[in-house]
């Protein structure tokens, strides 16, 4: 199996999908890697390191295209870039496929094959390639970064001689992976947190970080979906959820949202009246923006102002740390990949029930419930 990685145009995308490190293990166990000249130039990878590691650098991506079997992306390509795909070729890459019906519908008539990696499902075994939760830890620990740069006080509490100054009081909503890696973040630069969720289950984990898990009760019956996923809520669960959150929202100094459900729009849980109630010069930053955000005034990849109050809708932050996020993505690349080895050899199969989940197209069909896909060779 002959493997393509080219140049990510998404916007201010520095990662690359696959790393020299990466490729040298990959190279060992039968699969050819090609890569685009400068594909890795925004996370510090120099053409010479993927030679070095024994993959073929080549002058284009149309290159890319014509010679790979299989090519990974970051990122769904665009309706220009999924015209190069030809048919029996193979897609794995984060696509959010659920966003993009023209290119997936394209991509179907083309015959080609379609992995998207945000289905991995939730079982012990599939944690090595879980790309949202490594991307999801880096988006977390960033936000806080942002807004500890973006925000007028200190974070932690500091005695001086000039006074006392309490700590700030930081409100993550959300306590998935990247929830819980703001709770640590924002606890380590000695902020006060205070954390909310709609699982139940996620209590232990918040108060094992030192936040207070806020005691919201909403009687909400089956708050996670498979796999440990928040699930959509009916309007009138979420207008309740939104006035019982209302007094913790106007006291917090920083909050982060991070509350999101698979495919599906992010849930809307602040809104323009719960901002106004904040105190001037409090700050959001809101990870969801690129779904449509947690806060009806986002804007994605913007900040801006609304009575004093900063709200920022940052997109793509786990490339603001290219390398470790390049890393990451492509050891879990790393793992998917391995389960197309079959007696040693790399091949098109759906033996395995993570190629079967997130197979979402093949040969010219497509799967919108991926169990449906039947075992083939």
């Amino acid at each position: 199996m002959r493997v393509g990685i080219v140049r990510e145009h998404t916007h201010q995308e520095r990662r690359v999908a696959l790393t020299p490190e990466v490729i040298q293990r990959l190279r060992n166990r039968g699969y050819e890697v090609i890569v685009e000249r400068g594909a890795g130039e925004g996370a510090f990878y120099r053409d010479e390191d993927f030679q070095t590691a024994g993959a073929e650098v080549v002058s284009s991506a149309e290159e890319v295209y014509q010679r790979a079997d299989t090519i990974v992306r970051l990122h769904m390509p665009t309706e220009a870039e999924s015209a190069h795909f030809r048919s029996g070729q193979i897609l794995i890459g984060t696509l959010q496929a659920w966003r993009f019906p023209a290119q997936i519908e394209q991509l179907r008539t083309r015959r080609v094959t379609v992995f998207a990696l945000e289905r991995i499902p939730r079982i012990s075994r599939a944690q090595g390639m879980d790309v949202l939760s490594s991307m999801a830890s880096i988006a977390g620990y960033k936000a806080v970064i942002v807004a500890a740069e973006r925000f007028g006080r200190l974070l932690p509490m500091m005695v001086t001689a000039a006074g006392t100054v309490p700590p700030a009081l930081v409100l993550v909503i959300g306590a998935g992976v990247a929830g819980l890696q703001a709770i640590a973040t924002a606890r380590r630069l000695g902020a006060r947190v205070e954390a909310y969720d709609i699982r139940p289950a996620v209590k232990e984990q918040v108060e094992s970080l030192g936040a207070r898990f806020l005691p919201l009760t909403l009687e909400i019956d089956q708050a996670e979906q498979r796999g440990g996923y928040a699930r959509e809520l009916p309007e009138e669960i979420q207008r309740r959820q939104r006035e019982a959150l209302a007094s913790y929202v106007a006291r917090a100094d920083i909050i982060i949202t991070t509350a999101a459900v698979p495919e599906r729009p992010a849930p809307r849980l602040i809104t323009a009246a719960m901002v106004e109630q904040m105190t001037p010069g409090s700050l959001i930053i809101d990870l969801a923006a690129e779904t449509g955000g947690n806060c009806e005034l986002t804007l994605p990849g913007q900040w801006r102002e609304h009575h004093g109050v900063s709200i920022f809708g940052p997109i793509n932050l786990p490339a603001t740390v290219p390398l470790h996020a390049s890393s990451m993505f492509a050891r879990n690349i790393e793992q998917f990949l391995l389960l197309f080895l079959r007696n040693g050899r790399p091949a098109v199969h759906f033996d395995d029930e993570i190629l079967r989940q997130t197979c979402i197209a093949h040969e010219g069909h497509l799967y919108p419930f991926a169990e449906q896909v039947q075992s083939t060779v």
